[in-house]
């Protein structure tokens, strides 16, 4: 299951932004969260991580709670 995947399983409204090698999105994503890798999920402007982050924040039974679900 990728980020996206994830988030709409969760039913929760997001932005998603594409941010192309070399963009300025990218750049942006990469200098929010201090991650060279992408995507980046980020929740009231706090980073969450990437898709990782985001699977192992669900299996532990928080990312409902992050994203405002309870």
């Amino acid at each position: 299951m990728h980020a996206v995947s994830l988030l709409r399983s969760k039913g929760v409204a997001f932005q998603e932004i594409n941010a192309p090698h070399g963009s300025a999105e990218r750049g942006e994503a990469i200098r929010r969260s201090g991650s060279r890798t992408v995507p980046q999920t980020f929740v009231d402007g706090k980073g969450l991580g990437g898709c990782d982050d985001l699977m192992a924040l669900d299996r532990a039974g928080r990312l409902d709670a992050l994203l405002g679900k309870v």
